[in-house]
């Protein structure tokens, strides 16, 4: 998916004042224990409907954990908008373990915009397309709200193109700085799945299990398991590789928008049988 800019306006004071409270346990996030993966779905795969109705075909799927997107859950100040789309998650039995994938620049009052957002809705890691000159302010702000920022690859000619792009980005900034790795844009890459895992061990936060047919940059998205990845491999170095359990593991699936439900079945069956084999 792509990355939303996040919409210019002024920090409420009195939202600030609410969510801004500092942890103060540098790396708490990160060493959060390996587990059993907590399998979910980033919700641009359900772009094409609704939101109340994305959610519930999130229900019907058989899966508990949702990544949510600024095209379905807007940035705002407004409590009541995020009370509101707290309780249609819970309602179901859902749970947000992450959010993006959000632009980050050198605006420090922008940055921490979002972060207010996220500590006010519940998000715990906010998947993320950081410009350089961002990092300073990131690393203020990943220590006072306690959010892991996940640096979101998206294939040939970004930024964020190999994962020792990722690597070489979050040298030397706090542990809560690390990676969403998108599985399906690392095959465009040319780069194999099971080893970017080894490479971002440490500091991987987010995986989006998304498959492509060729490993190169103009290719068709698959469903999970019939193009490079190897889904029991993939699960097996998440686990060697110490994926926190309360790490987000979302199914991405792109083709199809209008009508994506039957393919996400069948991803959602590799999924599992791979958890299962694992």
């Amino acid at each position: 998916m792509h990355a939303f800019p996040v919409r210019r306006r002024s920090m409420l004071a009195a939202g600030a004042a609410l969510v801004g409270a500092a942890i103060g346990r540098r790396g708490a996030a990160a060493a959060a224990p390996g587990g059993e993966p907590r399998l979910g779905i980033q919700m641009y795969s359900l772009r094409g409907y609704p939101v109340d109705e994305a959610l519930a075909h999130v229900k019907d799927l058989g899966l508990e954990f949702i990544e949510l997107y600024p095209g379905m859950f807007p940035v705002t100040e407004d409590l009541a908008v995020i009370d509101a789309m707290q309780w249609k998650v819970k309602n179901l039995g859902l749970t947000m373990t992450a959010f993006g994938i959000c632009r980050f620049t050198s605006d420090a009052d922008e940055n921490r915009r979002l972060f207010a957002f996220a500590k006010a809705a519940g998000i715990p890691i906010l998947g993320a397309d950081p410009d350089p000159d961002s990092f300073a302010s990131l690393d203020e702000l990943v220590q006072e709200y306690d959010i892991r920022i996940a640096i979101h690859n998206h294939g040939p000619t970004h930024r964020y193109n190999k994962a020792l792009d990722v690597m070489r980005a979050t040298e030397g900034h706090d542990e809560r700085i690390g990676a969403c790795a998108d599985l399906g844009h690392f095959i465009r890459s040319g780069e194999k799945p099971t080893e970017v895992i080894r490479l971002l061990a440490g500091r991987l936060y987010g995986i989006h299990l998304k498959d492509f047919a060729e490993m190169q940059d103009q290719t068709r998205g698959v469903i999970l398991g019939r193009g490079h990845i190897d889904v029991p491999a993939v699960f097996t170095a998440l686990e060697q590789a110490g994926f926190p359990a309360d790490g987000a593991l979302s199914i991405e699936y792109e083709e199809n928008p209008q009508d994506p439900i039957a393919d996400l079945r069948e991803c959602v069956a590799a999924a599992r049988a791979a958890l299962a084999a694992t």
